[in-house]
């Protein structure tokens, strides 16, 4: 079953090529959507993917790339309109 998700990292997660590494994760497991830097210095996720796969993409967030330190992930249920076909970086 598809779901979207809206995912709010927190921490050192901008310069540390989380949004490249973001679209590498959700490549390999067939999620859409995009990732982005946030004015606060958090990285903003929008993924549309099946259910086991997002669990893996939401373990994947809670660390990053090496250089990353994620202090917080907030997941939540996102409706979304928008049709994706490929994974993003705004």
């Amino acid at each position: 079953m598809k779901q979207c998700l809206h995912i709010t990292v927190s921490g050192r997660v901008q310069g540390v090529y989380f949004r490249a590494n973001a679209k590498k994760q959700a490549q390999k497991l067939n999620i859409y959507g995009y990732v982005r830097n946030l004015d606060n210095g958090d990285v903003e996720i929008l993924a549309l993917g099946v259910s086991s796969a997002l669990e893996q993409f939401i373990s994947w967030c809670h660390q990053g790339p090496i250089m990353a330190k994620v202090s917080v992930v907030k997941v939540r249920e996102h409706t979304s309109n928008e049709l994706h076909h490929e994974f993003l970086i705004l």
